[in-house]
């Protein structure tokens, strides 16, 4: 049973994420959720009696839901992996590089949206590579994570996202998370644009 987080202030916070996807499946899946890092990072159980933890940077509720969005998609094979067995480029990737990133990247970002919708906190889309990047390929990466958001709520979000979604709905006095009005385009394209 998750419990609800009494917020009279309505602003979540990173340690009522911490609670509720403790909640959602620590029991279950001996997985937690742990800020206060300098970069994100998932590490599986190293023995079947410990637990799996994912790490977010800081104190940032935008890495708190990204990384856990990772996770919800995550199969078993890859939850056995460092970092799901992803490969990381900082900044400064080649054209290609940023292609296969963004590719990889679709799907996190369109939960990570829907879990941003579900405790009232914006949604950036995030390419990651400053100095790389073209707006045309922006856009269409833009384009591409909120045409997976839109179908993740038509044909439906993988089991432990819509759990772990419908949990943090909870946190506060937000719209339905799974109501595609409430994920215009322009939202994110405004907020890419303005932090140019």
């Amino acid at each position: 049973m998750v419990r609800s987080i009494d917020k009279t202030t309505g602003a979540v916070e990173c340690k009522d994420i911490e609670t509720i996807f403790h909640d959602c499946f620590f029991h279950s899946f001996r997985v937690r959720l742990s800020g206060g890092h300098r970069e994100p990072l998932y590490l599986p159980a190293k023995q079947p009696d410990s637990y799996a933890e994912i790490r977010y940077r800081e104190d940032y509720i935008a890495s708190a839901l990204h990384e856990t969005a990772h996770w919800c998609i995550a199969g078993d094979a890859r939850r056995q992996q460092i970092d799901f067995g992803y490969w990381y480029v900082p900044d400064g990737r080649s054209a290609q590089q940023q292609r296969a990133f963004e590719q990889v990247e679709i799907k996190p970002q369109a939960l990570e949206w829907i879990f941003s919708n579900a405790v009232g906190v914006q949604f950036h889309i995030s390419a990651d590579n400053l100095s790389n990047g073209s707006q045309q390929s922006l856009l269409a990466f833009s384009q591409a994570v909120h045409a997976q958001v839109l179908a993740y709520l038509d044909k439906g979000l993988p089991a432990r996202a819509y759990y772990f979604a419908e949990a943090l709905s909870g946190v506060g006095k937000y719209s339905h998370p799974f109501d595609p009005a409430s994920y215009e385009f322009s939202s994110i394209w405004h907020s890419v644009n303005s932090t140019k």
